[in-house]
Parts: structure tokens; C-alpha cells; sequence
């Protein structure tokens, strides 16, 4: 609740404009019968057509009064609750944006989906229903009571006995309904994923003719949603049609009882009326209050996941007092006793990690599927975070350093090279929002790329599909390098982004790469000793530790497992004629 009235204090002006329009609308409304109550007693009974005349005009001017009351109510409401839904979703998608890999898996990206559309959507109804509904029902009721209890004091303990029934039917739907609304929306939760999957999924599928067996367990989700659904929703309508039902027996005892008391003189005809009237509304701010209420039941489950977005700490943290490279620093990387362990582990996934990476130098790291490569280099970004030791980027720890600043200097390229909506020239200046036709030109060259872009008719401003999906792997991953080039930092990090392009396109790459990046700090991470066999220094990994660093002869010679890796891809004649040639 705290973060709902950190996003309402902005619109505190226009509720507060609101409140008083929707006091004008109530005591409109709380008049009318009154109104009514008089043409009965000094018009109809006693045959006063001026009186009637003069008592119409009144209730035709206060009619008019609460319907403009009534219009401005709505519009506030509308803004307010708007305004608030749109700030909400602004905050939790900054908030999404500074997560680390950590929350990010923590949470799931169809749940992060679900909470920042549906979520947000039923906050905006009930803030909506609430100033329209819940500050005038209550004024309404008490109002109405009050009148009522004035106009008919023998009638009274209708009502309060009308009021006591509609209360414990409320709470007995509730205590049925709320914890449901949670189950529903983990459904929810559920129902994205499972079809965020299928649809990314579908060459996959279709591939293995799975379509009934992922159509069978999206169905599954799919029934349940609209079991509970069902549940909840046969509550609703069980109990409109209650309230109805109390309130027509209500108006039954009215008329009952009226009769006797008017037969006994005691009650007025108008009195009689005019306490009906005020019935009815009492009746209606309770099925109003009830609507909300049901709603706000809902919400207060979405809000609470809202709020666990809203109120996650980042395990990756941001300095206090970040302090700022030097002028001119090059981006030598220092690993010091690195390790680190994911949160559903019990065993460090590297430990002890050691190293150098100088500048003009190529950096490469291998080893087995699981050793660890990929997290040793996406700790340097601060993905996540260090368990244990420290990375230092020309003498600095980049936990001391303010986390644009560190990611600024650094080019990076993912194992799976993601595209975004947009056009090629958009994709490739996403680091550099400013880059010209011949940056992209030669980012395009050096990535092996420009000849494919060429080929398209509308050249860099050719359409790119989200995800890339209408360009091949090896194309995606070129295009992936082109980004990180255009940017021109001093450290690139390329995650075993040569995987999808064949020899040729590799060995070209990495020869105008390294005229290009002659001066910067590279990572390389692979899987195929042919990238990597040119690279300065090669850190072969073993389930977490570093068991061999040096050239690619002297790890022939000095390292097993490297070896091992080297003769399951290349023959030993084929690895001497590679010597060779080198």
C-alpha cells in the first residue's frame, strides 16, 4: 500500500477537487427524496399546483446540480486512475530494467509480464471504482439513514436489519472468494509462460510433431484459469441478485408496515415515500461498497505482487561514493580469487579465479560444457555479482564504480545474439545512438555483414522482426558484432559468438577484428579451438578452475585437457599443419 500512495501523492489536487464534487453529487441525490416527500404531502394531498410547480423547478435544478457533479467525478476519477496505472507501470519497468540476472530469474519473465499488464490493469479498476464508489457510498449510506430515521423512526430497524444480512453475506462471499484471487492470478502467471513458450518455441514443435502434447498442456492451464474463474465468478452472481432480493423484501416491509402506521396516523404519506427512497440508497451503497469491496480483494492480491517488484532490493548495488576512471585508462582486467555461487547452489560454479587481461591483447577462455566460462566473463558487466574475490578494471574494483559508467566501457556480445524491432540502422546504433552511414558501413564490413545487408533493397533501413526472427543465426550473431563495434569501447566481450558462422566467415571475421580492436582489452569465449588458437592467452577451465593459461603450443604441451578438447575437433595432422602455418 505504501507504494499505491507514493504513486497517488502527484494527483492529491485533483482527488481532493474530486471529493468535493462527489459530496455535491451525494447531497443532491440525499435531497431528491425529500423533494418528493414534499409534492406528495403539500401538492398531490393538498391540490397545490404552485406548490408543485415551485418543488419540480427545485428538483429539475438539483437534478442538473448532480449530473455536472456527477460528470466531473467521472473525469477525475478517470485521470487520476489512469495517471497512476501509468506511473505504476513506468516505475516497475525501471525497476525491471536495473534488476540483475539474479531477480530477473528470481521472478520469471511471464510473471514480470503478467504483474507490469494484468496487475496494473486491476489496480487502475479498483482506484477508479474507489473514487467513484467508495467515498460516495459511504456519505450516501450514512445520509440516507439519517433522513430515513428523520422521515420514519418506527421503520428504522428495517433497515438495520436489511444492513446486518448484506453484511454477513459479504463476508461469508469473501472469505470463499479472496484466497482464490491469488490462485487466479499465479494461473495467470502460468498461462503466459506456457504460451510465451509455444509461440517461441514453434519451429521446435512443429519440428517434433508435439502440437497435441503442448496443445494438451496449455489446455490444461487454460481449464483451470477458467475453473477458478467459474468459482468466483458464480460468487458474484449469486450475490446480486441476494441484494435485490433483500431489497424488494425490504420495500415489501416497508409498505407493510407503512400501511399500518399511515392507517394509524402515525407515518405520512410522503414520509412514507421519501423513507423508500432513502431505502433504496441504502441499499445501493451497499451493493456499490460490495463491488468494490470484491474488486479491491483482487487488487490487493496484484498490488502485493507489484509490490514485491517495487520493494526487491538489486543484488547488484549501485556504489555510494562511485568512484571515476582515469582519463585515458586503456581497461586492463585483474580477476583476484574470483568465485561465485548461483543461489540454488550449494557448490561454487568457479572458484579461485586468477587473471590478467591487458590491453592489445586477446583473452580466450574454453573448456567443457558447465566449466564456467560464460559466468567467469558475465561478471565483468556485473550480470551478478562476486561471491568471493575482486575484479579490478585499470586498478578500480567495478563494484566501487557507477554501473553505466563501468558497462559504457564494454562491448558485449551474447551466446544467443538478440534483435529488436525496429530496422537494422536502429538495431546496430543501439549503443550509439548517433552513428553515421560509414560508422555502420565499417562496423558492418569488419561484423562480415554488409555483404548480406547490401543484398536488401532498403539496405540498413531493411525491417528486423523482434528477436530476429526473419534473419539466420549466423546473420543475427554478425549483426550482434556490427553493435558492439559501433560503440568503440575499450573492452569487448565476445561469448561464444562465432558459434552459428561457418570457417570462412570466422576466419575473416576474426582477421579484420583484430586490426579493429588492436588496442582494446578482448574476451573471447568458444567452443571451437579454431577461434580461438591465434588469441595471446588461452585459460582453459575444469569444473570451475582455471587447469591450464598460456598460448595454444604451450597448452598442447602443458595442459591435458586442453589437449583433449583440441583432438576431439581437430587430428594430430591437422593440428601440426595449423602450427605451421601459423
Amino acid at each position: 500500500m505504501k507504494n499505491l500512495f507514493k504513486y497517488l501523492k502527484p494527483y492529491i489536487l485533483q482527488i481532493l477537487i474530486l471529493v468535493v464534487f462527489v459530496v455535491i453529487q451525494v447531497q443532491t441525490d440525499l435531497a431528491l427524496p425529500g423533494y418528493l416527500s414534499d409534492i406528495i404531502n403539500e401538492g398531490i394531498i393538498l391540490q397545490d399546483n404552485d406548490a408543485i410547480l415551485n418543488i419540480g423547478l427545485e428538483m429539475l435544478g438539483v437534478t442538473l446540480i448532480g449530473a455536472v457533479a456527477s460528470v466531473i467525478v467521472g473525469y477525475f476519477a478517470a485521470r487520476v486512475s489512469t495517471g497512476v496505472s501509468k506511473d505504476v507501470r513506468e516505475g516497475i519497468y525501471t525497476k525491471i530494467l536495473g534488476f540483475s540476472t539474479k531477480e530477473i530469474n528470481k521472478f520469471s519473465t511471464a510473471s514480470l509480464l503478467t504483474r507490469s499488464t494484468n496487475d496494473v490493469q486491476q489496480v487502475q479498476t479498483v482506484i477508479f471504482m474507489f473514487l467513484r464508489l467508495v467515498i460516495s457510498a459511504p456519505i450516501m449510506g450514512v445520509g440516507a439513514v439519517i433522513n430515513a430515521y428523520q422521515k420514519a423512526p418506527d421503520l428504522s430497524w428495517l433497515i438495520a436489519t436489511a444492513v446486518a444480512v448484506i453484511f454477513t453475506i459479504i463476508i461469508a462471499v469473501m472469505v470463499f472468494a479472496v484466497p482464490k484471487f491469488k490462485i487466479l492470478q499465479k494461473f495467470v502467471d502460468k498461462l503466459n509462460r506456457v504460451s510465451r513458450e509455444n509461440l517461441t518455441g514453434l519451429r521446435v514443435i512443429r519440428a517434433f510433431n508435439t502440437q497435441k502434447y503442448e496443445l494438451k498442456k496449455f489446455d490444461n492451464v487454460n481449464k483451470e484459469l477458467v475453473r477458478i474463474n467459474l468459482f468466483i465468478n458464480k460468487l458474484m452472481v449469486f450475490l446480486q441478485p441476494i441484494l435485490f432480493l433483500i431489497f424488494n423484501f425490504l420495500n415489501i416491509g416497508v409498505i407493510w408496515f407503512g400501511a399500518k402506521l399511515l392507517d394509524a396516523r402515525i407515518l405520512e404519506m410522503g414520509e412514507m415515500f421519501a423513507f423508500v427512497q432513502y431505502a433504496s440508497q441504502v441499499i445501493m451503497s451497499f451493493l456499490m461498497l460490495t463491488m468494490v469491496i470484491i474488486f479491491l480483494s483482487r487488487s490487493m492480491v496484484s498490488l502485493q505482487r507489484i509490490g514485491e517488484i517495487l520493494n526487491t532490493k538489486n543484488s547488484v548495488k549501485e556504489s555510494k561514493k562511485p568512484k571515476k576512471f582515469k582519463k585515458g585508462s586503456k581497461g586492463k582486467i585483474e580477476y583476484k580469487e574470483v568465485s561465485f555461487t548461483y543461489d540454488n547452489s550449494e557448490e561454487p560454479v568457479i572458484k579461485n579465479i586468477s587473471f590478467t587481461a591487458s590491453p592489445g591483447e586477446t583473452t580466450a577462455f574454453i573448456g567443457s560444457t558447465g566449466s564456467g566460462k560464460s559466468t567467469v566473463i558475465n561478471l565483468l558487466p556485473r550480470f551478478y555479482d562476486v561471491t568471493k574475490g575482486k575484479i579490478l578494471i585499470d586498478g578500480i574494483d567495478i563494484k566501487d564504480v557507477n554501473l553505466k559508467d563501468l558497462r559504457d566501457r564494454i562491448g558485449y556480445v551474447p551466446q544467443k545474439g538478440y534483435l529488436f524491432s525496429g530496422t537494422i540502422k536502429s538495431n546496430l546504433s543501439f549503443g550509439k545512438e548517433d552513428a553515421t552511414e560509414e560508422e555502420l558501413k565499417e562496423a558492418s564490413e569488419i561484423a562480415q555483414a554488409y555483404d548480406f545487408i547490401s543484398d536488401y533493397k532498403e539496405k540498413f533501413n531493411n525491417p528486423i522482426t523482434q528477436g530476429g526472427t526473419n534473419v539466420s543465426g549466423g546473420q543475427k550473431q554478425r549483426l550482434s558484432i556490427a553493435r558492439a563495434l559501433i560503440k568503440e569501447p575499450d573492452i569487448y566481450i565476445f561469448d561464444d559468438s562465432f558459434s552459428a558462422l561457418d570457417m570462412k566467415t570466422d576466419r575473416d571475421l576474426r582477421k579484420a577484428l583484430s586490426k579493429k580492436t588492436k588496442e582494446s582489452t578482448v574476451l573471447i569465449v568458444a567452443q571451437k579451438i579454431g577461434t580461438i588458437m591465434n588469441a595471446d592467452k588461452i585459460i582453459v577451465l575444469d569444473e570451475g578452475k582455471i587447469v591450464g593459461e598460456g598460448t595454444h603450443e604451450e597448452l598442447l604441451k602443458e595442459c591435458k585437457v586442453y589437449e583433449e578438447i583440441a583432438l576431439s575437433q581437430l587430428s594430430e595432422e591437422e593440428l601440426k599443419l595449423k602450427n605451421i602455418k601459423q
